[in-house]
């Protein structure tokens, strides 16, 4: 008797899960779509502003990325630093020891000297992540989930991986309505792991009123 509510109550729950996720895919293709179709005006007035303060790079960045299960993919986002951001950032390091320490905490810096002045506006009102609805649209992220992490990063996500990774890397989600860069890589992870645990409709819905919020006050952004 046991063994047959056991299997029961595992169905019910595989079952609102199936529910939950094409749910949730079915209004991320609808905002994506809206949201690809306003890219292109924003897309020119960001081209503009860069060529006004003459970069002429891409104005888009692209960069590999941990997706659902470990699985890597090409991660979009609006350029906000300059175009060898690495470079400086490897050379920054090397020679300030407070921000080297400061970057091995939070894995980025509060005074960053890679981000361009178009760059901050950008970050401040988190346009920036735009074109992560390409990534969306694609089935590689959803509108709310958790960060999506750089390879580089998972010797450092340790215990958080595998349940952070269950999950597909989300626009927003649990730990950018949380403090987001108020926090550092640690609790960062155990927000996102938390999200990953216990992902409901009542909860992304939380999350992307908050989101209204944080982004309309510009709060903790950078």
């Amino acid at each position: 008797m046991n063994n047959e509510l056991e299997i029961v109550s595992g169905e019910t729950v595989n079952m609102k899960e199936s529910i939950y996720n094409v749910f949730k895919r079915f209004i991320d293709i609808i905002c994506a779509v809206i949201g690809c179709l306003l890219l292109v005006p924003i897309s020119l007035l960001i081209k503009v502003s860069y060529l006004i303060n003459k970069d002429f790079d891409s104005i888009f960045f692209t960069q590999e990325r941990i997706g659902k299960n470990g699985q890597l993919f090409k991660f979009y986002k609006f350029r906000t630093m300059v175009p060898n951001a690495d470079e400086i950032l490897y050379k920054t390091l090397e020679i300030d020891k407070v921000a080297a320490a400061e970057y091995s905490k939070n894995k980025k810096l509060k005074h960053d000297p890679r981000i361009t002045k178009v760059g901050k506006i950008l970050r401040k009102t988190s346009i920036d992540e735009l074109p992560q609805l390409i990534n969306i649209l694609k089935g590689e992220m959803s509108l709310i989930g958790n960060r999506p992490y750089l390879p580089r990063e998972k010797k450092d996500m340790g215990e958080y991986y595998n349940d952070i990774i269950k999950t597909k890397p989300g626009l927003t989600g649990y730990w950018q309505v949380n403090g987001r860069s108020s926090k550092t890589f640690e609790e960062r992870l155990k927000l996102e792991s938390y999200y990953s645990l216990h992902k409901s409709f009542k909860l992304d819905v939380k999350i992307f009123l908050k989101t209204f919020k944080v982004v309309l006050f510009c709060k903790d952004a950078g």
